[in-house]
């Protein structure tokens, strides 16, 4: 018996151009189908490419296809899967430096924070407004958030503007 039917996306935030092929062949092995990815150039990052696939497929495939692309150097990329009736939906982020964050998410995509997440940034922080702060973060992804907003942006056609923290 086949599994409930969801949807999700693939964003491929910055990639070599050597890997491209590589990955149209590891996101068609997760799907089943032979896939062909429309690639521009990333202005975030000279001499890298950008795509996006919206796919529709059996719940967990966000996960598989996470896994099918895990561990490649110089891509960044995340995958969302939508929820669907009695599974929660999920984002998987990933970058090279950072290795890949996983999120639950409600039906509008929020990041779910589940108890005992909350509960144990409570514990390490005992009354230290700081490290709370710091396992709230590492709780909603924000580093992975931060390192992949100026490519999100990018995406979407606009100006890179870089600052740099001075003194």
């Amino acid at each position: 018996m086949a599994g409930a039917i969801t949807r999700g996306v693939l964003f491929v935030h910055s990639a070599p151009r050597a890997l491209c092929p590589h990955i149209e062949w590891a996101a068609g092995g997760v799907l089943g189908v032979r896939v062909s990815l429309d690639w521009i150039p990333q202005p975030a990052a000279s001499g890298m490419y950008r795509t996006e696939f919206s796919w529709q497929a059996e719940q967990g495939t966000g996960a598989r296809l996470t896994s099918a692309l895990r561990g490649w150097a110089h891509l960044r990329y995340e995958v969302t899967e939508e929820a669907s009736p009695g599974v929660d939906g999920g984002r998987w982020s990933h970058t090279p430096e950072l290795g890949i964050f996983h999120a639950v998410t409600d039906v509008h995509g929020n990041v779910v924070v589940p108890e005992d997440r909350i509960r144990a940034a409570l514990d390490a922080g005992q009354g230290d407004p700081v490290v709370l702060v710091r396992e709230l973060d590492l709780a909603l992804g924000r580093a992975w958030d931060d390192e992949l907003e100026p490519f999100r942006y990018a995406g979407d056609g606009a100006p890179v503007k870089w600052l740099h923290r001075v003194g």
